[in-house]
């Protein structure tokens, strides 16, 4: 769970939340006009974007993603599959079929090896694992910048709009409060759903895609050299090249 999210968001609701009470109430902040502008105008132009089943697929995979996902540390990845690496030199690829590695991906390349399947087969399978599943969290991302990118906008909209009806009842001088407070609240809207919402999580996403791209890379070469019998010096100093450099010293010092 990221906790830095769900800290980020609740932080963010409760400043948001004073600032409303401060200012008068809920129901001063609350119009239809502009709920509709914001999310049925930048859901709909965000469908016209991408696919149906790329747009229905981005919030689970956001939520699991960004809230539920676990990220492994590069770290204990490399010393995990160093171990193993002594386990194979002692007892051979059968001797892992006891180990139960923490990541699930690092977890499915081990089953291959104690089950003996070749070196291309694990290679290819693992390599195609990681490309949908980053696939799947670009998407994601994608979908929520692209509804990000347009809440704004439509909060313009909804701004433009509110001021037609405002100017177009300027003989009744009692509506031009109403019609004027809508306008601004579709502003409101826009930006808080946008830079609030949307675009964080967009970007918490391509960080999460970054990760998850070097971790899993990292575990398909540890597997691989797993299953070429190399020493568990030679994994571990290959491995070490995922690594910053003073991340690479402590490594080593704590070995």
């Amino acid at each position: 769970m990221d906790f830095a999210t769900i800290i980020g968001f609740v932080g963010g609701i409760g400043v948001l939340s004073f600032l409303i009470h401060e200012g008068g109430g809920l129901e001063r902040y609350y119009s239809e006009h502009a709920v509709i502008v914001i999310f049925g105008g930048s859901i709909t132009a965000t469908l016209i974007r991408f696919e149906l089943g790329a747009f229905l697929s981005a919030f689970p995979t956001a939520l699991k993603t960004v809230f539920m996902g676990h990220h492994s540390n590069p770290r204990e990845l490399i010393a995990e599959i160093a171990e193993m690496a002594q386990i194979v030199r002692k007892s051979g690829p059968v001797g892992l079929d006891k180990a139960d590695p923490k990541d699930k991906f690092l977890a499915k390349g081990v089953r291959y090896l104690a089950d003996g399947f070749d070196e291309n087969f694990i290679r290819e399978t693992l390599e195609k694992e990681r490309d949908l599943n980053l696939h799947r969290v670009e998407m994601a991302g994608k979908v929520f910048r692209g509804i990000g990118d347009c809440a704004p906008a439509f909060g313009m909209i909804g701004t433009l709009i509110g001021m037609v009806q405002m100017f177009a009842e300027m003989s009744d001088p009692s509506k031009l409060g109403v019609f004027m407070a809508i306008a601004l609240l579709a502003t409101l809207y826009g930006a808080v759903v946008g830079n609030f919402f949307f675009l964080p999580i967009a970007d918490k996403l391509a960080i999460k895609f970054a990760h998850d791209e070097l971790n899993q890379t990292l575990v398909i070469d540890g597997v691989l050299s797993l299953r070429q019998g190399k020493s568990p010096a030679v994994v571990k100093e290959m491995l070490l090249a995922y690594l910053p450099e003073k991340h690479r010293e402590a490594l080593a010092e704590a070995a």
